[in-house]
């Protein structure tokens, strides 16, 4: 029993000297760094955009009456002067001839009164009439020459009124949905409303800015930090609203010169060709603002960073050869790199490779000879929303 309570005691001493001891120190991961350097990236703005037509046209009523015919396909391109709709003519066709009749008494009166006068001017060089009934004569002639233009006008007003009941399209472009049927009355007074032409090849793409970053980006451009294209275009591109991108690149067209006082915004306008229709009037799209290239960016692999809800962070190499996480403020992407606004400084060690074995305090061993990246200044870039 002594021996079995000795070899106890044993065991005892020999576990408490055990758990006393050191844990074994944890092996450095190896890993690949990037040393963060500046170098001139792409200054990108994205912004929420909406598709406009270039032209807009409503076609409406210019005469009263009731709607004969449908000439057109809804949702078909047209061509200007195309018919588009047929209103009863047969009121403004009697209106017409009735003015036209009118017209032939008028110049019938007209040329008797020119042969009256013509008759009393030999008369009255021989005072055979006196001057009076020549006057008079002549007066008449006048009134009637002018009945006649009066009426010719009307004419001309009753052939145009006559021409409006074939209903034509002011502008080519794609026809709209028609607000009227067949049997339907029309009034020029009111001025109904017909249908639309919309002419969408090209588009506009028209957004909003703060004015504040308007004038920071001109600052920017002033001082230098920021170098427009040879052409001083500033190109723009379109991502639909499911994450694709439209092929075409548009260019900033227009730029307001005045602030919206209820939003504090500076409207800003992309042309865009649109060859296929893709693009559709109304419908809101993602707008990538090329605005000229930052001279002092600073630039990080994808692979580096781990997106969150709250941004960006990646593993930096501290004092100490361990890992530390940074938070970071991401902006757009190019060619596989994320350009970022704030968290890094250029010198900064950047560890690219084996993240899923880091955590904050975990040793490191660089495996290779830190370099920088240089990204292409032109390329396509890509919100941090489209990258998750």
């Amino acid at each position: 029993m002594k021996q079995i309570l000795a070899g106890l005691a044993a065991c005892l001493f020999l576990s408490a000297c055990s758990s006393g001891e050191a844990p074994p120190e944890q092996q450095p991961v190896p890993v690949r760094t990037i040393t963060v350097s500046s170098t001139a990236v792409p200054n990108v703005i994205e912004l929420p955009g909406r598709v406009e037509p270039v032209r807009v046209a409503e076609v409406r009523a210019r005469v009263t009456g009731i709607v004969q015919e449908q000439l057109y396909e809804e949702g078909t391109d047209v061509s200007a002067g195309q018919p588009l709709f047929r209103i009863d003519p047969r009121e403004l066709r009697a209106s017409y001839a009735q003015t036209e009749a009118s017209l032939a008494r008028a110049s019938a009166t007209a040329a008797n009164a020119r042969a009256v006068v013509e008759r009393y001017r030999p008369l009255v060089e021989e005072n055979a009439i006196s001057r009076q009934e020549y006057d008079a004569a002549l007066a008449a002639s006048r009134e009637a020459d002018a009945n006649v233009a009066q009426i010719r006008a009307q004419l001309e007003s009753s052939s145009l009124q006559l021409g409006y009941t074939t209903v034509r399209a002011p502008i080519a472009g794609r026809a709209g949905r028609a607000q009227v049927t067949e049997g339907a009355l029309v009034s020029q007074p009111e001025g109904t409303l017909m249908t639309r032409i919309e002419q969408i090849s090209p588009v506009y793409v028209s957004f909003a800015q703060a004015a504040s970053e308007v004038l920071r980006l001109r600052r920017a451009i002033a001082a230098g930090e920021i170098d427009l294209d040879e052409n001083d275009r500033v190109e723009v591109r379109l991502t639909f609203s499911d994450g694709t991108e439209y092929p075409v690149p548009g260019y900033i067209d227009f730029l307001a010169f005045s602030v919206d006082q209820a939003t504090g915004t500076v409207e800003l306008r992309a042309e865009f060709p649109n060859p296929q229709r893709l693009l559709l009037p109304g419908e809101f799209v993602r707008a990538k603002i090329y605005a000229g290239e930052l001279q002092n960016g600073l630039t990080v692999p994808q692979r580096a960073v781990s997106l969150t809800e709250q941004g960006g962070t990646v593993f930096v190499v501290d004092g100490e050869g361990k890992a530390a996480t940074r938070t970071v403020q991401l902006g757009a992407m190019v060619e596989g790199n994320w350009i970022v606004e704030n968290g890094l400084r250029v010198g900064d060690t950047v560890i690219v490779s084996n993240l899923q074995k880091l955590r904050p305090g975990v040793p490191v061993t660089i495996a290779n000879t830190p370099t920088g990246r240089q990204p292409a200044a032109k390329a396509k870039a890509q919100s941090p929303r489209g990258a998750q």
